[in-house]
């Protein structure tokens, strides 16, 4: 009996030893990055460790049960080294997976990282051959250490081979497989108890192990195998329930800061029927204005939108935002919601009504995110991407054919297009892992961002030569920005992003200061093209006299950061908690940043699934 007892214990505290030592590892993993010492892993594991025993409880089940069963059953060792090897997969895959992928992500491992399996060549177009045969190695090489440690350290436990668990049948011996059996069954109450975190309300979550103001620390203190299984079946698909107020104060909310009609909107454009083109400059946040000097310059030749932010992180999310002015979830992806993304209202379906013809330019592949799918059911009647490029341009960079190539391509697209044209265009080089075909600068990211920045500086002077350009009206913006030179989410920088309208069709140079969103790009361009934008509800025309509580939201990863004039502040979803106040009334910016996302959340689960 004692022996069978200690085995569930030798295993369980095993898990949890493994556990911790992952917590290390990860830590130690990103040293060059993030500086703590050597309290700062004694506070992490102590923090995480709640998450650690309840996690562990998951994995200590089939044991309980082959030892309970082992009661009466023989129970072969091939059974438990069996299990052995499914802990020691699944762990291995979860420790290298999180400490690899929290480099580009910033998060903790979670089912979103499925999302991407359907389009594995896209999924690994950030990383080098060399860098997957590393990983492989990493897992192979934990997948054996972990397997060694159960099968060496746990064995199995002795089993019994007949039902009274001796072959002389003694009521002693009834008598100990008794008592271990209510053993057993009191066990039971204490690993459901455990699992959940305990009998109060809250049940055990990720947000529980949060202690710092240095979120690094509170990312590493987070079991990746629990945060992945938490997850599993939320992955970018599926939408939380964001309930935070009573619906109808929550429509009051969007009604008083949203307004659907253009009011006197001050006027930029000398034709309300210009030819268009918008172009998502990959991750060009306004960090990178020092490397994007071409960028600065083109800024002063027309129309600058210097207070717009990013409304989301991701490219899938931050395509949604411009086209269909329709806010960002912090996990959910709208984009890879076909019967939801094809009610939204977009920027081209509205253009092809009034007689533009549309098409949208990318040289990665279309079907990644279900961007093929979101494209055509939005609007765009043409889609031109990596697979009518040649093998060898299709080749040219890891995530497909390279920002020069595909300029020339909107080059050709524009100049020989029947007007009125709308055409879309995200870029693709300004990505990990920064493989562009020139030197401007030794730091890799700089470089290629210098690089977008040529690009698009010479696309625009071989346009200011055709006659096309008279009537042209093209928009520049990021689809999103990204992490630099330590400046994550926590700071209001990190989302700051440029949006340039430049061409014939501006009327002149001029410095729009409002705070905005690059949602409110539909309703702003429609505004100036004198377009009903009714359909777009999240999205403002900024150059309206009835647009005057100016202020953006932001989504990340379970987070919100609202910004106005008076400051900034992020909530964060994890802990429930504001995780920064950098504006007096940084409560009142977190609760419009609520009310966003809680009718946002209303209006996507409401749609009609049936509807085309």
């Amino acid at each position: 009996m004692k022996q069978r007892i200690w085995y569930i214990l030798k295993t369980y505290l095993l898990t949890v030893a493994i556990f911790a030592i992952a917590k290390v590892v990860f830590m130690l993993s990103y040293h060059h990055a993030h500086s703590f010492a050597f309290t700062d892993i004694c506070q992490v594991i102590w923090h995480g460790l709640s998450l650690d025993l309840s996690t562990a409880l998951y994995f200590l089940i089939v044991p309980w049960l082959l030892t309970v069963a082992s009661l009466w059953l023989p129970i072969k060792a091939y059974i438990f080294k069996g299990y052995y090897i499914l802990m020691a997969l699944a762990f291995s895959l979860a420790f290298v997976a999180d400490t690899s992928l929290y480099a580009f992500w910033g998060f903790k491992l979670d089912a979103s990282c499925l999302d991407y399996l359907s389009t594995p060549t896209e999924a690994m177009a950030s990383v080098t051959t060399l860098y997957l045969l590393v990983r492989i190695l990493l897992i192979l090489l934990t997948f054996f250490l972990i397997f060694m440690a159960y099968s060496r350290l746990c064995g199995t436990p002795a089993t019994r081979t007949a039902l009274t668990g001796r072959e002389d049948g003694s009521h002693g011996s009834r008598g100990r497989l008794s008592l271990e059996a209510c053993i057993y069954a009191l066990m039971i109450p204490f690993i459901i108890i455990g699992i959940r975190g305990g009998i109060g309300e809250s049940t055990t979550n990720i947000g529980q192990v949060y202690y710092s103001q240095q979120q690094f620390l509170n990312h590493a203190a987070v079991n990746p195998v629990f945060s992945f299984l938490a997850s599993f079946e939320k992955t970018a698909s599926y939408i939380p329930d964001y309930h935070f107020d009573d619906d109808e104060k929550c429509q009051q909310v969007i009604h008083e800061l949203f307004s659907t009609e253009s009011i006197n909107s001050d006027t930029l454009l000398n034709t309300t029927r210009p030819d268009i083109v918008i172009v998502l400059l990959e991750s060009a946040g306004e960090l990178f204005a020092p490397f994007m000097p071409h960028l600065q310059s083109l800024k002063q030749q027309g129309v600058r939108f210097d207070s717009c932010y990013a409304n989301s992180w991701r490219t899938d999310r931050g395509t949604v935002c411009t086209w269909s002015g329709f806010p960002s979830f912090p996990t959910s992806s709208v984009m890879k919601m076909p019967s939801k993304s094809r009610q939204l209202p977009s920027i081209a379906r509205t253009l092809q009504a009034e007689g533009y013809h549309t098409t949208y330019l990318y040289g990665g592949d279309i079907n990644f995110t279900n961007m093929r799918s979101y494209l055509l059911s939005t609007g765009f009647e043409r889609l031109h991407w990596q697979k009518d490029y040649t093998l060898e341009e299709q080749k040219s960079a890891q995530w497909g054919v390279r920002d020069d190539i595909t300029c020339n391509t909107l080059y050709d697209l524009i100049t020989h297009e029947k007007s009125p044209f709308l055409i879309g265009y995200s870029t693709l080089s300004t990505h990990d892992p920064w493989d562009v075909p020139v030197k401007i600068r030794d730091n890799e990211i700089e470089n290629a961002f210098s690089y977008l920045d040529q690009c698009i500086n010479t696309l625009v002077e071989r346009l200011k030569k055709t006659p096309q350009w008279r009537n042209l009206l093209l928009i520049l913006l990021p689809d999103h920005s990204m992490d630099f030179n330590g400046i994550s989410e926590h700071d209001a920088r990190r989302n700051h992003i440029p949006m340039v309208w430049i061409g014939g069709a501006v009327k002149a140079p001029k410095a729009v200061s409002v705070i905005c969103n690059q949602t409110d790009l539909p309703a702003t361009l429609l505004g100036q093209l004198q377009l009903s934008h009714r359909q777009f509800r999240y999205s403002r025309d900024v150059l309206s006299k009835n647009y005057t509580q100016p202020f953006a939201v932001h989504t990340f990863n379970n987070g919100i950061s609202v910004i106005d004039p008076s400051g900034f502040a992020l909530y964060d979803l994890n802990t429930q908690k504001t995780a920064v106040e950098h504006s007096p009334v940084s409560q009142q910016l977190i609760y419009r940043g609520k009310m966003v996302l809680q009718a946002a959340t209303e209006a996507i689960k409401n749609m009609n699934k049936t509807t085309p």
